[in-house]
């Protein structure tokens, strides 16, 4: 399903687009404009997105990237007067850097893991951004409980871990304040981000989940923004996310980003699906790429799981080579069999189902009693968690009954290591264990696999037999829930909830073949080692410079209310129908061909009922009784259907089934266009299509003369589209030998009869027939309007734009090829619904004059003329004033810099639209008539002058 252009407030100047300010040249991207009208505003600031008046230093692009937590260790002096900061290593953004160009720069907003007093707030943001180039935000205490404790860890990282708040004890209810809390923050952020964003030059990159409707409110302000988002954490199916109360806010926000990361397809697939179900937003494929299509800009969707630091693990390796660490540890299990265990404490870790499976593996397995022993490292809660005490306590208690069942002296089966690490003691437990065990039971990436493939490889170039070499083999036991899953293709993957399974599992593990082992591990580092953090970030910086490049090329206006607000974009060459230029056009031509489709277009897709009204009919009427005009009605519905509706506009030709039928004004008898009248086909293909409706509940089928139609609009939007699918494939087959094509449409699956050179079946064919028989007649159409709303209406569009070639319209033929709805088209023009159809139509009944004369081309009707002669004669002589500046600017030759006027063709565009074509006929009448020879073609607000010289007048 297509996003579709919405609102009337785009039409600001007949049908066009002001431009509000001039763009300055960028270095990447070329751009349509910097400074689009931003119609709609989340609070009180200033409404128009803007440009930044102060250029960067900095050459090159930035790259701006905005975290909860920046990538810095403070802590408070000795002398307790003020604070010292240093770099945080281990944190995975401050690595990000790797990945991009030397030249670009980097900044990071984020806030502080301490609390900062407010009196040195002030020095410590001035030295961070001067020695770190990080922006602190810093967040009030009374926001901070309700943000980050409340809404982030009691809402957003228990339902994105798929639990469900059943009760106020399980999960807790959701929380207003904690919501408004969340939004506050992320408009803090977005504060800090503008104070040093340069929107021209930089990049932003959003991460995680603390900042989902950030994007939001940097949008607003800088429509061109090139912004990135990337989520770390699991996102929930459908089902789970929409329990959400503010689901469709978080959803809306997150599309105003250009690119939104995951790390596997299945978080990714999730997104889509509630993009899907909830806004009624599909996804496309496109070579090789995923993207929505929003609004006319198309989100890309990264799927690419993070890395580590090559560099850093291999220098934390020899920190705890050097500091004796793995000696240590390897003198402490000499003659054992350690299984590892790195987890924070939280509930969804799984690790109680690790204890238990690790007791069946004992149980089951004598052999590793006495000798096996899984060393379980439990980092410390870094929030309040939810269930921490009674997780807390159910691990002990584990830990206590297999030591108690299993221990002897010398052995102890379980150790439980309940505190921060140093990553270089974790690496040295890596070095030393014989398989790593993760039966997290929903995470996001979990890179405790990564780390432990790094030390197990060792340090390149060590001397063999040294604890830098590393043994050259690992073990993986790996829930299937974790998002590094997917690549560890050597790994032993498992359900954590299946104890008996993993309990097999660590069997497998430490029983396997030594260089079974190997293999596993050598696979498994050549992924790690190549697809590292430098490679992540890099992909992800392509990928956001690709999908802006695209932006760019579009023109782009920011439209809606609160978390509603999002940013239209379209081709600059595809633009909303302007009422004032098409009837300007309407009342210049003499021979116009009006084609019109129904369903979607003059009535609306989801009314049950689709008779015509009276005032449609009446509307038909009207258009049809002016001589200048040949109307035809282009659908896919059925003759019968046709006839009955339309009985009562005897001059409206009828199209039906998309061309089979045809039926001229003024005729009773229908002409078939179609290859023949043997249609046995349909009893091989309606047994098929019932069997696919009594499937899928919310189809139908509808039974035509030439064709069948499979609809499914009230179906599950999934399951009917794959139903569809299904569907296409299996009646390609089934009437492979039969003269018939089988397509799919919007939300339909059609068969008809296949299409041949002489006789083909399409409203294209339609169109050509009746600009054929016009041309025939002497009355070469030199106006054309087409409007349609789906697929089968593109073919009129395609035969209007080879209609030139083909001599059956001119080259000065006003041509209006209209969809419905603001969608990929090859229409140059588009109305939001079939009610701005009906209101242009409507415009042009008022300019259709039945009584004209053919040979009175000056005529003027009495009922225009007194609605004219209404206009204040003010208005009229300042317009006439502008217009005779104009002509003196041509004869001057100043729009044209010198030549012969008499043999130059003059394009002046408009600054102003509110000058309408029915006013200026008026003036050229009475200014002087012989200034109509001047005009050869009005429309778009395109103005081109040619042949008498305009001083003459």
């Amino acid at each position: 399903m297509m996003s579709r252009s919405y609102t009337n407030l785009l039409d600001l100047a007949s049908g066009n687009f002001p431009v509000m300010g001039r763009e300055k040249e960028r270095k990447r991207f070329p751009r349509v404009m910097t400074v689009p009208g931003n119609i709609a505003e989340l609070d009180d600031e200033q409404a128009n997105s803007v440009t930044s008046e102060n250029p960067s230093s900095v050459a090159g692009d930035r790259m701006i990237i905005v975290a909860n937590i920046l990538p810095l260790r403070a802590k408070r002096r000795p002398d307790n007067k003020g604070w010292s900061f240093s770099w945080n290593e281990d944190s995975l953004l401050l690595r990000v850097k790797d990945g991009l160009p030397e030249d670009m720069e980097v900044l990071y907003v984020g806030s502080l893991p301490v609390d900062v007093d407010p009196i040195e707030q002030d020095d410590v943001a001035n030295h961070i951004l001067e020695k770190f180039k990080c922006v602190p935000a810093f967040v009030p205490p009374s926001l901070l409980a309700n943000y980050y404790h409340g809404f982030c860890k009691k809402q957003l990282w228990p339902l994105f871990h798929y639990m469900l708040p059943f009760s106020a004890d399980h999960g807790g209810r959701f929380d207003r304040s904690q919501w408004e809390a969340y939004v506050s923050v992320n408009k803090l952020f977005s504060q800090k981000v503008i104070e040093i964003l340069n929107p021209e030059d930089d990049f932003v990159w959003i991460h995680d989940y603390h900042l989902m409707v950030l994007p939001t409110f940097l949008r607003r302000r800088f429509v061109r923004l090139r912004m990135g988002f990337f989520l770390h954490s699991p996102f929930p199916s459908s089902e789970i996310y929409r329990s959400l109360p503010v689901r469709e806010e978080i959803l809306k926000a997150l599309l105003n980003s250009d690119l939104i990361g995951f790390h596997t397809f299945d978080y990714a697939r999730h997104f889509l699906s509630c993009c899907s179900r909830m806004l009624g937003i599909e996804y496309q494929s496109k070579r090789g790429y995923i993207g929505l299509d929003y609004y006319g800009r198309t989100i890309g969707i990264k799927i690419m799981t993070v890395g580590i630091h090559m560099g850093h693990l291999e220098t934390v390796l020899r920190q705890a080579d050097k500091e004796l660490k793995v000696e240590e540890l390897k003198r402490q299990f000499e003659g054992k069999t350690v299984l590892l265990g790195v987890d924070d404490m939280d509930i969804f870790k799984g690790i109680n189902l690790k204890l238990l499976a690790f007791e069946h593996m004992l149980k089951e397995h004598p052999k590793w009693q006495g000798e096996a022993v899984l060393v379980q490292i439990a980092n410390p809660a870094r929030a309040k968690g939810i269930h921490l005490d009674e997780l807390q306590a159910e691990i002990e208690e584990s830990c206590k009954r297999i030591s108690k069942e299993f221990g002897r002296p010398g052995y102890e089966p379980v150790i439980f290591v309940h505190r921060s690490l140093s990553i270089s003691e974790r690496m040295a437990y890596y070095s030393i264990a014989e398989s790593v065990v993760v039966t997290a039971v929903r995470d996001g990436m979990n890179l405790t696999p990564y780390e432990y493939i790094i030390s197990r490889q060792g340090i390149t170039g060590a001397e063999t037999g040294s604890n830098l070499s590393g043994p050259k083999k690992s073990m993986l036991v790996v829930s299937e829930f974790i998002g590094c899953s997917p690549s560890l293709s050597g790994a032993i993957r498992v359900n954590p909830w299946n104890v008996e399974s993993t309990a097999e599992a660590m069997n497998e593990s430490l029983s396997m073949s030594e260089s079974e082992k190997e293999l596993r591990h050598e696979k498994h580092y050549r992924y790690v080692s190549t697809h590292d953090v430098a490679f992540w970030s890099r992909s992800f910086l392509q990928d956001m410079e690709r999908t802006c490049a695209e932006h760019f090329r579009k023109r782009c206006w920011g439209i809606g209310l609160g978390f509603g607000f999002r940013v239209v974009a379209l081709d600059p060459n595809f633009r909303k129908l302007s009422i004032d230029d098409i009837v300007a056009a309407y009342c210049m031509a003499k021979n116009r061909a009006i084609l019109l489709d129904y369903d979607g277009t003059l009535m609306p897709q989801n009314l049950i009922v689709k008779t015509p009204s009276a005032e449609i009919l009446s509307l038909l009427n009207r258009l049809c009784a002016d001589p200048k005009n040949v109307v035809f009605m282009v659908s896919g519905r059925g003759r019968e259907s046709l006839s009955q509706w339309f009985d009562p506009c005897k001059k409206l030709g009828l199209a039906a089934e998309h061309g089979y039928f045809l039926r001229w004004p003024q005729c009773e008898e229908w002409e078939t266009y179609g290859q023949g009248s043997d249609f046995g086909w349909m009893q091989m293909a309606e047994p098929v299509m019932k069997s696919y409706t009594e499937a899928t509940d919310g189809s139908g089928i509808e039974r035509k003369e030439s064709s069948l139609v499979w609809h499914y609009q009230d179906a599950d939007p999934v399951f009917g589209y794959s139903q569809a699918k299904e569907m296409l494939d299996h009646l390609e087959s089934v009437l492979a030998n039969e003269p018939v094509a089988v397509k799919s449409g919007q939300l339909i699956v059609e068969i008809k009869p296949q299409a041949c050179p002489l006789m083909g079946v399409s409203k294209g064919v339609v169109a050509e027939k009746i600009f054929t028989s016009m041309t025939e007649k002497g009355e070469q159409a030199d106006f054309v309007l087409c409007i349609g709303d789906d697929r089968s209406d593109e073919d009129m569009f395609e035969l209007i734009g080879t209609a030139v070639s083909k001599n059956i319209l001119s080259y000065n033929t006003e041509v209006f090829a209209c969809t419905v709805g603001q969608k990929p088209s090859k229409a140059k023009y588009y109305l939001d619904d079939s009610s701005e159809v009906v209101s242009m139509l409507e415009s042009l009944a008022e300019e259709t004059s039945p009584a004209v004369s053919s040979d009175d081309e000056d005529h003027i009707s009495t009922r225009r003329f007194n609605r004219l002669a209404s206009f204040d004669v003010s208005f009229l002589s300042r317009w006439a004033f502008c217009w005779a500046k104009f002509i003196e600017l041509v004869s001057c030759n100043s729009l044209v810099g010198g030549g012969d006027v008499e043999k130059m063709e003059v394009r002046y565009r408009l600054v102003t639209r509110s000058l309408s074509y029915r006013v200026l006929e008026v003036l050229l009448v009475v200014v002087d008539a012989r200034m109509r020879v001047l005009i050869t073609r009005v429309g778009a607000c395109d103005l081109e002058l040619s042949g008498e010289t305009p001083c003459t007048g």
